[in-house]
């Protein structure tokens, strides 16, 4: 069994940071001279701080079990909420990040291979330095041979020929080779921030949800038609 995943991330309120880290965040932006251009560059920094798992947290990781076509979408929740899509294939299941992070790693112990979009740049430094950091120890190391797809399949990567080619993004690939966006429903990667403090965790979920099914049906293209079995 092999296993497509991705995560949604949230960013800290930057005043929670110690100030050290606020100076340290903030050290190139406070460097510029022009007053309209370091409050922008301030802003950019404070932006992307749901990009590192230092500032930034899991609120939800998406799994679909590549044999089965069925999908476990587990998103941060106080009440344990559970439910299933009306055609029964997917599992949204609520619970707190420590239990998110010990389920994804119990799921990984168990497959063959992970299949991601940009997993080796993101998710998956992401995922062990957050687990490390919450005391959780990683049951594999998913990105410990680049080269090799036996464990892992990034499939920007792939689709890079590691690197050599121009990066897009999953967007971008998909309406490519005919796959649905996930972003066709109005939602990117870039609102999970806003969405997450509007207390809208469920639309995170299901939007988390269209981006594992929409990896694994470009991973059906890389598979049929670039990977090479030899």
């Amino acid at each position: 069994m092999n296993l497509v995943f991705d995560i949604e991330t949230t960013a800290y309120d930057f005043e929670s940071l110690e100030e050290s880290q606020q100076e340290f965040l903030l050290r190139y932006a406070e460097q510029e001279k022009d007053e309209i251009l370091r409050a922008e560059k301030i802003e950019e920094a404070k932006r992307f701080l749901n990009l590192y798992p230092f500032t930034a947290k899991v609120i939800v990781i998406g799994m679909l079990n590549t044999e089965t076509e069925n999908s476990l979408i587990l998103f941060e929740s106080e009440d344990n909420e559970e439910w299933l899509n009306e055609e029964g294939t997917i599992n949204y299941k609520g619970m707190s990040e420590v239990e998110m992070l010990n389920t994804f790693w119990n799921y990984v112990n168990k497959v063959e291979s992970v299949i991601t979009f940009n997993g080796r740049a993101f998710d998956i430094p992401f995922l062990m330095l957050r687990s490390a950091k919450l005391g959780i120890k990683p049951s594999r190391n998913l990105i410990a041979r680049r080269y090799d797809t036996n464990l892992h399949i990034d499939l920007l990567e792939q689709f890079t020929f590691y690197g050599l080619t121009k990066k897009f993004n999953l967007d971008f690939y998909c309406r490519s080779f005919g796959i649905e966006s996930p972003k066709s429903e109005g939602i990117t990667g870039m609102e999970v921030n806003q969405l997450y403090r509007a207390g809208r965790i469920k639309e995170i979920a299901v939007y988390c949800s269209r981006d594992v099914w929409a990896t694994f049906e470009l991973y059906k293209v890389w598979k049929k038609y670039l990977y090479d079995e030899r």
